[in-house]
C-alpha cells in the first residue's frame, strides 16, 4: 500500500522541483548553510504540492487512464487505491503544506499558491487548449525558479528566466510529439483531447524554435554584462556546449529512440543524459565558486 501511494504521489517526478535550487546556485549561496536549508524545505513543499496536483489530476483522468497502455497501471486506474483514499491523501498533503508555510516569506507563499492554482486550472481546463497547455507547463517551471529566488531574497537574471521558459516549452512539446507518435502507432488508443489539435509537423516546428530559444538565451546569459559583472568571470560560456549536447541528446531520444512521453524516466535512466546533467552542475559550480 505504501508503494502504491508513493506511485500515486509520482515521487520520481519530484526531480522537476530541483529547479528551486537554481537561484541558490547562481547566487553563489550553494554552500551557505542557512540558505541551503531553507531552499531544501522549499523544494520539499513544491514536491508535496506537485504530488497533491498529480493525485487530483489522476482522479479527474481515471477513466481515460484505464484505456491507456501505460497509465492503466497507475494506482487509481488499476484500483489499488480508491478515489476516497486518494482524496484523503490530498487533504493530508494540503494540511501539511499550509502548516509549513509560516516559516517562509509571503512572496514564496504566493508563488506556491499560484503554482497550485495554475496546475488545478491545467488539470481541468488548460490541458485541453492547444499551445496554452505547454505554456502552462512552462509557467510551472518559471514559478519554481521564482520561488527559489524569493526564499533567499535574491534577484534572478531575465535571461535565466527566458532560458527556463524555453527549456520547459521544449520538454512540454517534445512530450506532445511522443504522445502523437504513440497515438499514430495505435489507432485504438484513447489519448488526451488536445492532441487532435496538434500534428507531428506542428510539434516539430515548435520544438525546433524552443530548442533554439534555450541555446540562444543561455549563451547570451553567460556572456551578458550583468553575468560577467556579478560572477567576475566570463568562463560560464564554456558550459554552453554541455547545454547544446543535452538538447541534441534529448531530441535524439525522442525522434530516433521513440522516447519522450515520460521526461523524468529519460532523465533518470539514460546514462548520457545523467552524465550531461551532472557534468553541467559540476562545471558550473567550479566556475561560479572560483574553484578553477
Amino acid at each position: 500500500m505504501i508503494k502504491s501511494y508513493l506511485t500515486l504521489f509520482r515521487v520520481p517526478q519530484w526531480i522537476k522541483n530541483f529547479f528551486v535550487f537554481v537561484p541558490l546556485i547562481f547566487s553563489k549561496n550553494l554552500f551557505h548553510g542557512e540558505y541551503f536549508l531553507i531552499t531544501f524545505w522549499g523544494f520539499l513543499l513544491f514536491c508535496l504540492t506537485s504530488s497533491a496536483v498529480y493525485v487530483i489530476n489522476d482522479i479527474i483522468d481515471v477513466e481515460a487512464d484505464r484505456a491507456h497502455p501505460l497509465k492503466q497501471f497507475r494506482p487509481l486506474a488499476s484500483g489499488k487505491i480508491s478515489k476516497r483514499g486518494a482524496l484523503i491523501s490530498v487533504y493530508i498533503l494540503v494540511i501539511i503544506i499550509a502548516a509549513s508555510l509560516y516559516q517562509f516569506n509571503y512572496l514564496f507563499a504566493i508563488v506556491l499558491f499560484s503554482y497550485f492554482i495554475l496546475n488545478i486550472f491545467y488539470s481541468f481546463y488548460f490541458k485541453h487548449i492547444v499551445i496554452l497547455d505547454v505554456f502552462s507547463i512552462a509557467a510551472g517551471f518559471m514559478l519554481r525558479i521564482l520561488g527559489g529566488a524569493f526564499i533567499i531574497h535574491v534577484e534572478i537574471s531575465s535571461w535565466l528566466i527566458l532560458t527556463t521558459m524555453f527549456i520547459s516549452l521544449f520538454l512540454g512539446i517534445m512530450k506532445r510529439h511522443s504522445e502523437l507518435t504513440l497515438s499514430a502507432e495505435n489507432d485504438t488508443l484513447q489519448t488526451r483531447k488536445v492532441l487532435v489539435q496538434y500534428s507531428l509537423n506542428f510539434a516539430d516546428q515548435i520544438a525546433t524554435i524552443a530548442a533554439a530559444g534555450v541555446i540562444i538565451c543561455y549563451a547570451l546569459y553567460t556572456v551578458s554584462a550583468r553575468t560577467v559583472s556579478v560572477f567576475k568571470t566570463d568562463k560560464l560560456i564554456y558550459t554552453t556546449p554541455i547545454v547544446v549536447f543535452g538538447i541534441f541528446r534529448y531530441m535524439f531520444l525522442v525522434y530516433i529512440n521513440k522516447k519522450g512521453e515520460n521526461t523524468t524516466h529519460i532523465m533518470l535512466t539514460d546514462i548520457s543524459m545523467i552524465i550531461t546533467v551532472l557534468l553541467y552542475i559540476l562545471v558550473t559550480v567550479l566556475i561560479l565558486y572560483k574553484i578553477v
